[in-house]
């Protein structure tokens, strides 16, 4: 099979490709194509592949090309991870963001919506060259925000495209340890919008285990989301949130904590990948990831005095393992259940069907299929109608360009708290990025 990875230059494509490396299996991933638009990025990229492969003697042949047809001509798989503007776009999304008082980070507040509104033009210009070159390839999309940009894919792919987050996967990763139970074991009952979603229950052997550890104060305080969120609010929700929601349960806390970071994240993460990309090699790129993964969210947990993270959750969160597992239920029909971004159809009342959920799914030859869910919770309704209102003002201003429209999706997210701000934000967007030049 051949995977084209687009944004092939990016930092975290060794993840995918060590995951590619341990399949030895029948119908595995032989041929994988870069592609990028910074072919410099590519030559970087590209040679830390060729490390990893150097001691595995079947492992997939790379090529790497900044010519998108030609990626994608005969891919099996397309795994879309973009990032239009780079970092340092996204550390001016973070830097306009605050000076409004109001929350960039890229995929929740002003800074994903700006980031939508740049990224969902490029994201439907690839749809539409996978349908045109690659008619039969399955697309992964990781680039953010990504239930946003998988559900502008779906409007050209339909159900071809299906959008994957490692936050699920930890979230259950960490519960599960602490509950004594293997996480390849338990049913995981998540529901929500990318990085907006809650876990409602650990079934394990048939029993729902999470009632256990709701009611164990010392064992909610043994994880990550427990240290974020406190044990008395996630009892009060009933359920664990993920991570992401620390930015809406306590916005003031966040926004302090960023604006009175020396760097925010982005602005970090362009300084740390500068150095990288000006010095690649397999040990560089192992360093750079772990002092990656150890300040994620830092000022998140230095907001709620969570400390540094655990030992345990240092590994990369696993977005490659479920990319793995997803292409090999489509390519070999060895059906999984996995948590990912799919067309609601009737499994979230309060969404139209072509919405674009985050919830439990069965996936096999002929793509994902969502599980039926329990009706959301009254407090968690209001929080993904919101969002998602704010999402699809994004893809209608992607399509008209009117700039009364990208207001509106400002001004519509629950975290950005007027329509003044909402029109000083755009103005201050566009002036940093050409890409929202088109909006009138």
């Amino acid at each position: 099979m051949k995977l084209t990875i687009l944004g092939g230059g990016g930092f975290r494509v060794p993840l995918v490709y060590r995951a590619l490396l341990a399949d030895h299996a029948e119908g595995r991933v032989t041929r994988v194509t870069l592609h990028d638009v910074d072919a410099d990025r590519l030559a970087a990229i590209g040679g830390v592949l060729a490390e990893q492969a150097r001691t595995v003697p079947d492992a997939p042949a790379v090529s790497v090309t900044t010519d998108l047809d030609e990626a994608l001509r005969g891919a099996d798989f397309v795994f879309s991870a973009v990032r239009v503007g780079g970092l340092a776009g996204r550390a001016a999304d973070e830097r306009v963001a605050l000076a409004e008082g109001v929350l960039g980070q890229e995929t929740v507040g002003a800074g994903g919506i700006a980031y939508g509104l740049r990224t969902v033009p490029v994201a439907l210009d690839i749809a539409r060259r996978v349908a045109r070159v690659a008619p039969d390839a399955w697309v992964i999309n990781f680039t953010n925000p990504a239930g946003l940009v998988t559900e502008a894919m779906s409007r050209v792919l339909g159900d071809r495209v299906i959008g994957i987050c490692d936050s699920p996967v930890g979230l259950g990763r960490r519960v599960a340890r602490v509950l004594g139970a293997d996480p390849g074991d338990a049913w995981f009952d998540y529901v929500g919008l990318n990085h907006l979603g809650w876990l409602r229950g650990v079934r394990v052997a048939g029993r729902d285990e999470l009632p256990r550890l709701l009611a164990d104060t010392e064992a909610l305080g043994s994880f990550e989301e427990g240290r974020l969120f406190g044990a008395d609010w996630i009892r009060s929700l009933g359920a664990i949130p993920n991570e992401y929601l620390h930015y809406y349960y306590f916005n003031r806390e966040a926004v302090r904590a960023y604006r009175g970071a020396g760097r925010t994240r982005g602005a970090y993460l362009r300084d740390q990948q500068a150095a990288f990309y000006g010095a690649p090699s397999l040990d560089s790129w192992h360093a750079t990831l772990a002092e990656r993964e150890a300040t994620y969210m830092a000022a998140n947990r230095a907001a709620a005095g969570a400390g540094d993270r655990a030992e345990q959750d240092l590994e990369p969160g696993g977005y490659e393992q479920v990319a793995l597992a997803l292409m090999r239920a489509v390519a070999r029909d060895e059906r999984a259940t996995l948590i990912l971004n799919v067309r609601n159809r009737t499994t979230l009342s309060v969404l139209d069907a072509d919405a674009v959920v985050e919830v439990p799914c069965l996936v096999d030859a002929n793509g994902a299929h969502p599980v039926s869910v329990a009706p959301l919770p009254h407090h968690a309704v209001g929080l993904v109608a919101a969002v998602k209102a704010a999402e699809r003002e994004v893809l209608a201003a992607a399509e008209s360009g009117s700039r009364e429209t990208a207001v509106k999706a400002f001004a519509l997210h629950p975290l950005v708290d007027s329509v003044s701000v909402a029109r000083r934000l755009l103005d201050a967007y566009a002036r940093e990025h050409p890409e929202l030049g088109h909006l009138v």
